[in-house]
């Protein structure tokens, strides 16, 4: 590699590199509009490299910066690098990376990676090889420097498997359990590192015992970086090679156990993820109980407050007239609405009368550390106890209860925080799994308790119960006692109206749980909460207010339409409409308050009607104004692009609006262009606008289908093309619309058949589909089946089994009514196509609670002409074959 560098062109480059290292940002400005121009002639890439390798009496600083110029050069012009360019790069950096400042190492280790991932390892075959020899060769500089190019190349390339095709992996493997023994700490934590990302490589199991061994040997070792690293190593074996590790598991508990207690709170924190990822293994059970009484209080100490914490909750300061910074407040996004079904309540595994349906999963919850957002010992802990309450439940109370009766009624605060926050942890968010069960005798004396600590004089404790008591709200509303319910709202109610900002937020998040959990029964306590939300708009801050609206949502839709009494409105809406006015169309601040006013125009119904034409006019704006600026940015890429979470949240707050003052809407709409804009919106490329479009479009169908109706020709066929399973909510949103537009068009419909039913059915059928789109497109295969019966009957036999399935866990509504009704007019149409699944047909059926007297009607001649056709002695053999409730059901209800 002999190329020179020309002296006049060097020392004007060294000077560039000097001057962009000012302080006067002017200078710092020019200088890097002269890099960038720089950027795009090869040469300069050769003085890069000649600096950064060459230039060794020169600062570190100027080396560095030439290597960080020349390393954004490779991740952004590499494909025009001449191959010389290339081949000088690769070629001085394997000679450099044994450099003896350590900055400099670090810096061609990372531009070795850079080009790595660019070129790939068949273009730079002799990276790895020559990396290696580099390690072996006894020079400390060589070796540290080449173990910095191979952590990087491992870590910084998004999918290890195609690192590893190209890297010898049974050569890598030996080589880096080798060196976890090796005499530099530096040398060992990078080793650990290394090996981590080979953990999934099949070859690793011939290793595991010498790699235990080895993580073992500096198990204790007195660098924390190389513990740390050890626990990681151990973590990230737990979750891939669990059948490997069965032989170590007591010593690796027991070392995870002293770990999890590390002085060094990043390696206490690796350490605990430990036991989150054994949690999840079949063999927890197993393995862990003789372990509680040492495990269960390590992680209750693990989740108090540290000192650094407890400086940075600024104590108990009445914070509450002091501004939020901007980067204290968290970016909202819109979740666009979308169309589902509730679902028989008490509906478990037991219940299900053919095949348990086990595709929900509880939300998570999260701690009330939003101040403290990242993720800590105290949060691991907490998380780590939470999900050994699920495996353990009831088993876990003789070790943690004698805990609690100690940290929970102590004087002092940071212990008692922590009590609560352990208590909140072990709840299961109210659902009666976890030690909820066990704990349930205790309650009574320990909901008041907590109550009572809602006005404890420090602020973490007052914060912590309003989130523990979240936990417990579905307890506290299920009991006969109401004094709990009672004293719960009280007690929050002045909790939202704390002097401190972070117990506002905690009370607010916890009030809007209850809320949930509540529903109708929070009616006789409207006034009293109406009042105390609107008195908090008036002492929060932004942060708090956008969170108070959510808590008005909830409210409404907890509550629904005993919201809508002339005394409860006019306390209520006033507030929203100033902040409404107040807003400009582009504040993201409107996303929260839309969404508020969604579902209040949705409880109020009629009574949202003196609001309605304001909300309305303002969204069909917003909703103009940005497919205008969307149009101006495609046709001049000067324009930026808008922000469509406002075209979102102003479709969604349009569909509430319908859905609230329903035919009511007609006016409103004839006077508008709003129809032609939502097929615009049906058109665009953002999936979550066309998701919103389709709901909206499905409610104005319900509401005002007379407008509808003469778009249905270019509609219909947007509606068909999004059919598409891989966009689950546009897809879902997009099969209940036309199942609203066949209820209006009946019959006329059929001319549309052949854009959707097919591609309906392949939905039905397919086995990764969640719930609520089979539920949605069962729904809608039916009401088509109800408009159109001779149709759609002869496909029958290749749908009938999977609809049964979807339908029977939602709970009797409309739309199930005419769905059903559709599939009734179809086995009337096509009774064969339903004998080979009339099992799934019977077991459908049965789960209607209360089907109104004509369906249940219709029921029984079916269920009773099937009887009779294949004669009492095959019914009886075909019943028997029934599970006991389903066969009980159908005598009950039908005399079958």
């Amino acid at each position: 590699m002999a190329w020179q560098p020309n002296e006049v062109d060097l020392r004007q480059i060294l000077q560039l590199l000097k001057e962009c290292q000012s302080p006067n940002t002017e200078i710092q400005s020019a200088v890097q509009n002269k890099l960038e121009s720089l950027s795009c002639y090869p040469d300069f890439n050769n003085y890069l490299v000649f600096v950064l390798t060459k230039m060794t009496a020169e600062d570190d600083h100027t080396r560095s910066l030439a290597g960080l110029i020349l390393k954004n050069n490779v991740k952004s012009h590499y494909e025009k690098f001449p191959e010389n360019v290339r081949q000088l790069i690769k070629y001085e950096c394997l000679h450099t990376i044994g450099d003896p400042s350590p900055l400099i190492r670090a810096i061609v280790a990372i531009l070795i990676t850079a080009v790595a991932r660019n070129d790939g390892f068949a273009e730079w075959q002799d990276l790895i090889p020559t990396l290696f020899q580099l390690v072996d060769s006894g020079n400390y500089e060589a070796c540290e420097g080449s173990f910095l190019a191979l952590h990087n190349i491992c870590e910084d390339v998004a999918d290890v498997a195609d690192v590893i095709s190209g890297l010898p992996v049974d050569i890598m493997i030996p080589k880096f359990i080798q060196y976890i023994k090796h005499y530099s700490p530096k040398i060992r934590s990078l080793a650990v590192a290394c090996i981590c990302h080979f953990m999934q490589v099949s070859t690793i199991s011939q290793h595991i015992q010498e790699l235990i061994q080895n993580l073992f040997a500096v198990a204790n070792d007195e660098s924390g970086e190389v513990r740390k690293n050890v626990c990681h190593a151990l973590v990230t074996l737990l979750g891939i090679q669990m059948d490997h590790l069965i032989p170590f598991l007591n010593g690796i508990i027991e070392y995870m156990l002293l770990r999890t207690q590390d002085e060094d709170g990043n390696v206490a924190l690796e350490a605990c993820e430990f036991w989150l990822i054994i949690a999840e293994q079949p063999i927890c059970k197993q393995a862990l109980r003789p372990y509680l009484p040492s495990l269960i209080p390590v992680l209750v100490r693990g989740m108090k407050y540290s000192e650094i914490d407890i400086m940075l909750l600024k104590g108990d300061e009445d914070d509450e007239g002091v501004p939020d910074k901007e980067e204290d407040i968290k970016p909202r996004f819109h979740k666009p609405k979308l169309q589902s079904h509730q679902h028989i309540n008490g509906m478990d595994d037991s219940q299900h009368y053919i095949e348990a349906n086990t595709e929900n999963s509880p939300e998570e919850d999260s701690d009330d550390d939003e101040m403290l957002s990242e993720w800590n010992l105290r949060k691991c802990s907490a998380a780590a106890l939470d999900i050994l309450a699920s495996v353990f439940g009831n088993d876990l109370l003789p070790v943690l209860l004698p805990i609690l009766k100690v940290v929970l009624f102590t004087e002092d605060w940071v212990t008692k925080e922590s009590g609560i926050l352990v208590l909140g942890a072990v709840a299961e968010g109210g659902c009666y799994t976890g030690c909820l069960g066990g704990l349930d005798q205790h309650l009574p004396t320990l909901i008041p308790f907590l109550i009572e600590s809602l006005s404890d004089e420090k602020a973490p404790v007052r914060s912590i119960a309003c989130w523990t008591l979240s936990r417990y709200a579905h307890w506290v509303v299920n009991q006969s006692q109401k004094s709990f319910f009672q004293n719960l709202i009280t007690e929050l109610l002045k909790r939202l109206l704390d002097t401190n900002k972070r117990v506002q937020e905690a009370a607010c998040s916890a009030f809007a749980t209850l809320e949930e959990e509540a529903c109708s029964s929070l009616v006789p306590y409207l006034e009293h909460i109406i009042q105390t939300l609107v008195f908090a708009f008036s002492k929060y801050q932004r942060k708090n207010l956008l969170i108070l609206y959510d808590a008005f949502g909830t409210l409404a839709d907890s509550v629904g339409h005993h919201l809508n009494k002339p005394e409860l409105i006019n306390m209520l809406m006033p507030p929203l409409i100033q902040k409404w006015n107040a807003l400009h169309d582009q504040d993201r601040d409107l996303f929260p308050l839309l969404e508020c006013l969604s579902s209040i125009a949705i409880a109020l119904q009629s009574g949202f009607l003196p609001y309605a034409e304001p909300v309305f006019q303002r969204c069909v704006s917003l909703v103009e104004q940005t497919l205008n600026q969307s149009l101006a940015q495609t046709q001049n890429d000067q324009y930026d692009q808008p922000d469509k979470d406002f075209l979102i949240v102003a479709l969604d707050l349009l569909s509430g609006l319908t859905e609230g003052i329903d035919n009511n809407i007609d006016s409103l709409i004839g006077k508008s262009n709003l129809l032609v804009l939502l097929y615009q919106c049906m058109q665009d490329q953002t999936d979550e606008v066309r998701q919103s479009s389709f709901a909206l479009l499905g409610d104005l169908t319900k509401a005002c289908f007379r407008h509808v109706q003469q778009y249905i020709g270019d509609m219909m066929p947007l509606l068909g093309k999004n059919l598409n399973p891989s966009l689950v909510s546009v897809c879902n949103n997009s099969a209940w619309a036309i199942g609203e537009i066949a209820m209006q068009m009946g019959s006329d419909v059929q001319p549309y058949l052949s854009l959707v039913l097919d591609k309906l059915i392949e939905i039905l059928n397919r086995d990764d589909i969640p719930k609520t789109l089979l539920e949605n497109t069962a729904i809608t295969v039916g009401r088509l089946g109800y408009v159109c019966p001779h149709e759609v009957a002869p496909k029958l036999p290749h749908f009938i089994q999977k609809w049964c399935k979807s339908l029977r866990c939602i709970r009797d509504n409309e739309e199930k009514d005419s769905a059903f009704r559709g599939v009734c007019r179809m086995i009337s149409v096509n009774p064969g196509g339903v004998v080979a699944n009339f099992m799934y047909f019977c077991d459908a059926v049965a789960s209607w609670h209360s089907p109104k007297d004509d369906l249940k009607e219709t029921f029984h001649k079916i269920l009773h002409g099937f009887k009779n056709q294949v004669g009492e002695e095959n019914w009886r053999n075909f019943s028997n074959q029934f599970p006991p409730p389903l066969k009980e059901r159908l005598a009950n209800s039908y005399g079958v």
